[in-house]
């Protein structure tokens, strides 16, 4: 546990980025975590700390969606996506770094997993098609957003109408979680910062150990 803690803390400042503050809720927007830490994303702890696979279940994708795993590092949701969606299915899998991208392409290849489409993302653009995803996910990545309103707009334009946008986020609200306070999200500021770019929260899932599950649609 203090392992993953120090790796987490020591690459999340591996990138020059100067953090912001979110102009609505205040909150401080969180260093990105550097390719030098998909270590710590991959670490055999995350099962017992964080439950992917629930959070998988929990979401209910039908086979054959397309969804998009925004931040995905390593790819160590990507997988997990990609087997929900079955062959007839699409996964996107995005981030603003190269070396996570290379690093995640591997390991689709590895996989041999063709329903996978990796996207070299910028900060306030995802990339994605317009108007095709059932759903948008993005694991303990919306607070290290550095344009978050900008971000959440263009997903919104990604999104199918009746499509889903889902974070999963460390629970600011506990303060035992061993994570540092800046890579935590309340639902309170999750939902003032989602909701105010045409987003509505549907639903809080607190089933997994540590993370909020929070689901938002698009207002109509």
């Amino acid at each position: 546990m203090l392992k993953s803690i120090a790796i987490l803390t020591l690459t999340c400042t591996a990138l020059a980025q100067s953090p912001g503050v979110h102009p609505l809720t205040g909150r401080r927007i969180a260093t990105v975590m550097s390719h030098l830490g998909a270590e710590w994303l991959d670490r055999p702890e995350r099962v017992a700390e964080e439950d992917p696979d629930k959070a998988i279940a929990a979401l209910a994708i039908q086979a054959g969606a397309t969804v998009a795993d925004v931040g995905a590092g390593s790819g160590y949701m990507t997988v997990k996506l990609a087997s929900a969606v079955g062959p007839t299915g699409r996964v996107y899998a995005t981030d603003v770094q190269p070396e996570m991208i290379e690093r995640l392409t591997a390991r689709v290849k590895a996989g041999r997993l063709l329903n996978v489409t990796p996207v070299v993302s910028a900060t306030d653009d995802p990339r994605l098609p317009e108007g095709v995803l059932d759903l948008i996910l993005m694991v303990d990545v919306y607070h290290e957003l550095a344009a978050p309103q900008r971000m959440l707009q263009q997903l919104k334009r990604a999104l199918k109408p009746s499509g889903r946008l889902v974070l999963v986020e460390y629970r600011k609200e506990d303060p035992s979680i061993p994570i540092r306070e800046e890579h935590k999200m309340s639902v309170a500021d999750a939902k003032a910062e989602v909701e105010a770019e045409g987003y509505r929260l549907a639903s809080v899932i607190e089933t997994l150990p540590r993370q909020h599950i929070l689901i938002f649609t698009r207002v109509q």
